[in-house]
């Protein structure tokens, strides 16, 4: 059988029929890394790094900092935050849709309760899903505010449970795994946390402490997931920290995203 191939310009597109179409749609997409905007964190950089498969598909999330971000933090409080911590915004990759919104990094030079399990100087990565102007509005009037609660417990993943007074004001309220080491006389080096607001789940949290990330590790974790997000996006079930002695950088990546809609 005889197929006539034809393209044609309309506008600023190509118009093409026969085999010569079907060559133009079978072409894949190309794996891509994408990088957000640097930004000043301590006396140095981080960014939000996104790969893609070849599908166009995220496969995985990370901030990058450099080492100066690492060692290069205040040891004093803050004074101009309640918590105490310093707060770093990164900016989500442009071409991508991942469903992460903004990425923050808070330095907590003294740690943050409770005492004796998180009080060591560490990094809190929260990775959005909702906008910066909401996560600014995030508000709780105290322990009794129907905001702290997450009635739904199919956002709850297993073993986790809602602190109330980990409620914060522009951040949201925290959820942990029970059986995490370091509720259970380990040491605190790295652990995962989810973060709620009026029922909904808006962020994901890996912590990881300055010391651990000074061993320069190369470690891979699994994530325990809720059988349900709040909102669309992709979301991991690992997450890695990682040095990379070459680019002299450090890796914090939300690794074997899953498809959420």
């Amino acid at each position: 059988m005889r197929t006539s191939n034809k393209c044609v310009m309309s506008g600023t597109a190509v118009l093409c029929t026969g085999l010569a179409a079907i060559a133009v749609l079978a072409l894949p997409a190309t794996a891509a890394t994408l990088t957000g905007k640097s930004a000043k964190v301590g006396d140095g950089t981080g960014q939000v790094i996104v790969e893609t498969g070849s599908d166009g598909a995220p496969t995985s999330i990370a901030i990058s900092m450099t080492g100066g971000a690492i060692t290069g933090q205040p040891n004093e409080l803050n004074r101009n935050s309640p918590e105490g911590g310093y707060e770093y915004a990164l900016p989500m990759p442009q071409g991508v849709e991942t469903g992460y919104k903004e990425v923050v990094i808070d330095w907590n030079p003294k740690g943050h309760p409770p005492e004796h399990v998180y009080t060591v100087p560490h990094f809190d990565f929260h990775f959005y899903a909702i906008a910066p102007e909401a996560v600014k509005g995030i508000k709780f009037t105290g322990p009794d505010d129907p905001a702290i609660k997450v009635s739904d417990k199919e956002l709850l993943p297993p073993d986790y449970q809602v602190i109330p007074d980990t409620a914060i004001a522009m951040m949201g309220v925290h959820a942990i795994d029970m059986t995490a080491p370091e509720l259970h006389g380990k040491p605190f080096t790295e652990t995962f946390i989810y973060g709620y607001d009026k029922g909904k789940l808006i962020f994901l949290e890996p912590m990881v402490t300055q010391a651990f990330l000074q061993s320069k590790p190369d470690v891979t974790m699994s994530v325990k997931t809720p059988a349900k997000y709040s909102e669309p996006g992709y979301y991991p079930t690992s997450y890695t920290v990682r040095y990379e002695a070459k680019a002299d950088r450090y890796l914090i990546e939300l690794d074997g995203l899953k498809s959420w809609n």
